[in-house]
């Protein structure tokens, strides 16, 4: 079953330039990796550095194996020092599980 990957993030001000190239770097590290389907990033209307990247995967297990890879977790790192609080994971099911 296909699962949407919400990653919530806070830029930190004068930070979001710098957090566009890490969020393409990762989008097209993500892209080349089994299950990835498709990534969009939100911004919010009223505080642009409040920022939401939504990920499909085909499996759960599919965005584990990106999460646990080297890229990612160096990207992950980077990031940080660009961030005004902890990074917030979601993970929600395409449709109901019955």
């Amino acid at each position: 079953m296909a699962v949407k990957v919400l990653i919530k993030r806070k830029i930190k001000n004068g930070k979001l330039n710098e957090a566009s190239k890490l969020l393409i770097k990762a989008r097209y590290g993500a892209m080349g990796q089994q299950g990835y389907i498709s990534s969009e990033t939100l911004t919010d209307c009223d505080d642009p550095n409040n920022v939401v990247v939504i990920s499909m995967w085909q499996k759960i297990e599919n965005w584990n194996q990106w999460k646990s890879t080297d890229l990612r977790s160096e990207i992950k790192t980077e990031f940080e020092a660009l961030l005004d609080g902890p990074t917030k994971y979601e993970y929600y099911n395409l449709g109901l599980v019955l």
